[in-house]
């Protein structure tokens, strides 16, 4: 099933988001697309680890706009870092419509369009080279509940929808599922700072701490795997 097209919106940034029209919700949050996953992903995700090691597997929970992705491979062009990284979507976004989007040229990384591209054309459930030695890609479509994980990752960036449009992944035996599957002293990122979200990630073993969040949220969780 894929999202359906010709539902692309602006949001405060300039940015591109998206409206599923499944769920009723926008993959991004309308006060800036970019300025969010800035926030919850790279600076509070992928930044922080880069601090411990430089060959990073990243598991993303809703591959969606690809938006992710892409700043993940720019931070790594600019910090020499290597990315393994593995994207779940159950519901992709028609290629078509995600070419369409405009990240490239709010994050003036016009000269990595096919870059961008790449990352949209390259094929599914296979990994891909999108650059040798930056970033490898496999975009697995799957339900998270049904998937058999083969390895295990340091940063976890959980962008699934709202608890509110799927609370069936936000319980905590979802957390417990993700848990194991990271590596001793390995990150999960995300934007939802509900309490009983926060509790769950709690009682599935995760050392939690609330972080200040992009413009419009007051705060987002960073969960960490420690003994």
């Amino acid at each position: 099933m894929e999202i359906s097209p010709h539902l692309i919106q602006f949001t405060d940034d300039g940015s591109h988001s998206i409206l599923a029209t499944n769920f009723d919700a926008l993959f991004h949050s309308q006060h800036g697309a970019i300025q969010e996953s800035e926030v919850v992903f790279i600076q509070a995700g992928l930044a922080e680890i880069a601090t411990k090691i430089t060959e990073i597997r990243i598991l993303e929970m809703g591959f969606g706009s690809g938006l992710n992705v892409f700043l993940s491979y720019l931070y790594a062009i600019n910090h020499q870092l290597t990315l393994h990284y593995t994207a779940l979507e159950a519901y992709p976004l028609a290629k078509e419509t995600a070419l369409q989007l405009n990240y490239p040229q709010i994050l003036q990384a016009e000269q990595k369009q096919n870059i961008w591209q790449s990352i949209h054309q390259s094929s599914w459930n296979v990994w891909s080279d999108i650059e040798k030695n930056v970033l490898r890609l496999k975009k697995w479509q799957t339900f998270l509940q049904e998937t058999h994980f083969p390895e295990t990752y340091d940063l976890v960036y959980y962008d699934a929808f709202a608890p509110s449009c799927q609370p069936e992944l936000w319980e905590q035996s979802i957390f417990e599922k993700i848990y194991r599957q990271l590596n001793e002293g390995g990150i999960l990122c995300t934007y939802c700072s509900k309490g009983e979200v926060r509790r769950n990630m709690q009682r599935a073993g995760f050392k939690v701490e609330k972080l200040p969040g992009p413009k419009g949220k007051r705060e987002i969780l960073r969960a960490r795997k420690e003994q």
